[in-house]
């Protein structure tokens, strides 16, 4: 099949390439990033099809799968417009680029015209992909948010130490209006001068978190042992590939009312 005209996307996706690549063999997986029926069979010759919104369906065919490398289908819609089933091709590439992967998608078309309309609906796919993969990665966001708060109330160092050894990076960086640390030996005498400082001060989670691609928003509350609020303020997450966190940026105060 001739297919002279074709579509280039490229994103990076910061988690495995066999975290990406399950996505295109589990059919659970497959049916989150497209709707509720969509479906897929990663072998040569398995069935593909895709539900979108308001009845819209594409199915094609799988031609090749090499995990965690590539996977091949057509794709076409069901009634033939504005593509016939069987008439275009996409092409899936995943390459380890740093501590991420490289998603690599061709989409090819006999016709320049239709290959332009489905440009921006690739661009929003594969952001919707993209968000499917890091939520899936960092399921467990809340739980590393959690022990971050812990750790600083935590008394003893060696308990604080195997908190955040189990949940940061070793190079993790921490700013805020206080602080300036780099990696984690920097960090744990900030936490007990603060604690020293500060004593009985504890900082707990106010509300869920909120999470895009590997930055998680939490807003946070500061009490006293008697409960007093003595403060409040927003912290930034940056977690990596593993799950773990990165960077930490906390700002004090409440966001002013608009």
């Amino acid at each position: 099949m001739t297919l002279p005209h074709r579509l280039d996307r490229s994103v990076l996706i910061r988690a495995s390439r066999d975290t990406v690549f399950r996505f295109f063999t589990d059919p659970a997986r497959w049916a989150s990033w497209w709707g509720k029926g969509s479906t897929i069979e990663p072998r040569p010759g398995g069935r593909m099809l895709i539900c979108y919104p308001g009845g819209v369906q594409v199915s094609g065919e799988v031609t090749e799968v090499a995990p965690p490398d590539r996977i091949v289908f057509t794709y076409g819609f069901v009634g033939g417009k504005p593509i016939e089933p069987g008439s275009s091709r996409v092409t899936i590439r995943l390459a380890a680029e740093g501590d991420g992967t490289r998603l690599s998608l061709v989409h090819e078309f006999a016709e320049p015209a239709v290959r332009d309309e489905h440009v921006q609906g690739w661009r929003y796919q594969l952001a919707l992909f993209g968000n499917l993969v890091a939520n899936e990665v960092h399921a467990g966001a809340t739980s590393m948010v959690d022990g971050w708060f812990a750790a600083w109330a935590e008394p003893d160092v060696a308990a604080r130490e195997r908190t955040l050894v189990a949940i940061t990076v070793p190079e993790v960086r921490f700013r805020d209006q206080y602080g300036l640390t780099d990696g984690l030996e920097d960090l744990m005498p900030h936490i007990t001068a603060a604690q020293k400082f500060m004593p009985g001060l504890r900082l707990t989670r106010a509300g869920d978190v909120r999470h895009c691609q590997g930055t998680v928003l939490c807003d946070w509350r500061a009490t006293l042992p008697d409960g007093k609020e003595v403060g409040a303020g927003t912290n930034v997450f940056s977690l990596g590939p593993d799950g773990r966190i990165e960077a930490v940026t906390g700002f004090w105060g409440k966001p002013k009312p608009a």
